[in-house]
């Protein structure tokens, strides 16, 4: 027998019994966290009356949870780590419960917008640690396939679910619900965490890289709040450059400290490795280019076809089914075919449906236009999401665990940053042009201009994509053998 054949006999009472049943609560627990974005989007018209808040500030329900977020993802995987993974994945739960609930009986807009950076600030806790605790309980290479792809199902698919919800709870109770729904969700998933998901943490050195920790969240805090401004005041205001200068700064600071500190808070070792660099770089022109879909696709249904928040939800449910159901086909794939082709074949099927969305109109029906894209898209990124979580954990071995799922969760926080400015900047100047070049001022006209802007931001994000599908051609070099004998070699450890 060779030795492949023997390292994938693994003994069936060596597995943890438990491990379906923990990736039920990892599952609940992420299902949480990407229902909580969309449906606090349906939530921001209601709650901005409700609150007062102005058109200038409403960015701030938004901005302040990435700001938490984005920042301390990195802080948070290395925190996973060293103090317990479960233990933090709990208090990640509890802590996202309790800012939801203040959340969602906030009085002013302040305490809201300071709920939702303390939602940021446990989220960062909890995401990471819920992706390493799939990398850490699954070791067989078929199974951890089977998890990564009820993960990517979730992540995919969850953000079109939340606007059902939020669109029901909005229209037929209280948009405070769509940030109290969280706290009986995160309670049930705390209380199955404990009997159900065993404990596991880095060995060896566990001492911070305090320096580390401050640059890299003055940093990427930085760089975040640089999109945020590019987006909201334009890329040549003086504020965005700034900003952009202090995240260069600060992430200059925090590499030259990385490769110099005994045990660093984002070990140089994570990134020589191409399959994994690969995959980060990837995950962030990912997160570029599908946001454009999911944001000017529904104020295209909403401002253009007039569609209510309850029904832009139901129109985006194909994209989850879609993605639910082919992150299955993934799971099976993935240890036959290895990731490479899955992944590249996947965002090449996105590209084709994003431009195919470039041919609405105002006039356009949904069911000949839309739909075909939201289908090819989902089934195409289902391909991407499952096999990229698992290459971004390739070999990584148990002490860098939560930082290197940090590292793919904040590659697709600062993609989608990205994704926002960028694309967000492309349309607003493609509309303003259109009517400078059609004239025209009435409500036929507009309408007209907006669609204009909105397709032309799906070119840049299949454009994106595309950019995505080349690194991963170049980058990841992952065979299915491979898959199989590095992955029970780092799980050996």
């Amino acid at each position: 027998m060779s030795q492949l054949q023997t390292a994938e006999i693994v003994p069936e009472e060596g597995l943890d019994p438990t491990r379906w049943r923990a990736l039920m609560v990892i599952a609940i627990a992420q299902l949480m966290v990407i229902l909580d974005s969309s449906i606090v989007n349906i939530a921001i018209p209601s709650a901005k009356i409700s609150l007062h808040i102005s058109s200038a500030n409403q960015q701030w329900i938004v901005t302040s949870y990435t700001l938490a977020f984005g920042s301390l993802l990195l802080l948070g995987g290395r925190i996973a780590d060293y103090v317990g993974r479960k233990k933090i994945f709990i208090i990640g739960l509890l802590g996202f419960a309790g800012a939801s609930a203040l959340g969602g009986i906030a009085s002013t807009q302040g305490l809201l917008f300071a709920a939702r950076g303390l939602q940021g600030a446990f989220g960062a806790l909890l995401t990471p640690a819920a992706l390493s605790l799939i990398n850490v309980t699954f070791t067989v290479p078929k199974e951890r396939a089977k998890a990564f792809g009820v993960y990517g199902a979730i992540s995919g698919g969850g953000a079109a679910i939340g606007l059902i919800m939020g669109g029901v709870l909005t229209q037929y109770a209280n948009w405070r619900w769509c940030l109290g729904v969280n706290v009986p969700i995160a309670i049930i998933a705390a209380v199955l965490a404990k009997p159900y998901i065993k404990e596991s943490k880095a060995l060896g050195d566990r001492s911070y890289d305090i320096p580390g920790v401050l640059t890299a969240t003055a940093g990427l805090f930085s760089l975040v709040y640089a999109f945020t401004l590019a987006a909201k005041d334009g890329w040549t205001d003086g504020h965005t450059f700034l900003f952009f200068g202090l995240a260069a700064l600060f992430l200059t600071i925090f590499i030259a400290i990385e490769v110099r500190v005994k045990n660093p808070l984002l070990p140089m070792r994570i990134l020589a490795e191409r399959n994994r660099a690969g995959s980060y770089l990837g995950s962030l022109f990912v997160g570029s280019g599908l946001f454009s879909m999911f944001l000017f696709l529904g104020l295209y249904l909403q401002v253009i076809l007039g569609y209510s928040p309850l029904r832009t939800g139901f129109a985006f449910l194909p994209f989850s089914i879609g993605v639910i159901l082919f992150a299955g086909v993934a799971a099976k794939l993935l240890p036959t075919m290895g990731p490479r082709p899955l992944m590249i074949w996947g965002l090449l099927q996105a590209v084709v449906g994003l431009l195919l969305l470039t041919k609405i109109t105002p006039a356009t029906p949904y069911f000949t236009h839309v739909l075909p894209s939201l289908i090819i898209m989902s089934t195409g990124m289902a391909l991407v999401f499952i096999p990229m979580a698992s290459t971004s954990l390739h070999g990584i071995g148990s002490h860098d665990s939560g930082v290197g799922s940090a590292m793919l969760n904040t590659s697709q926080q600062i993609g989608g940053s990205l994704g926002t400015a960028l694309l967000n900047t492309i349309a607003a100047t493609a509309t303003a042009s259109y009517i400078t070049l059609h004239g025209g001022a009435g409500k036929k006209a507009q309408f007209f201009a907006l669609t204009h802007g909105y397709t032309e931001s799906f070119k840049v994000g299949a454009g994106l994509l595309l950019v995505g599908a080349i690194v991963l051609a170049f980058t990841i070099r992952i065979g299915k053998e491979s898959l199989v004998e590095t992955d029970l070699i780092a799980s050996a450890h």
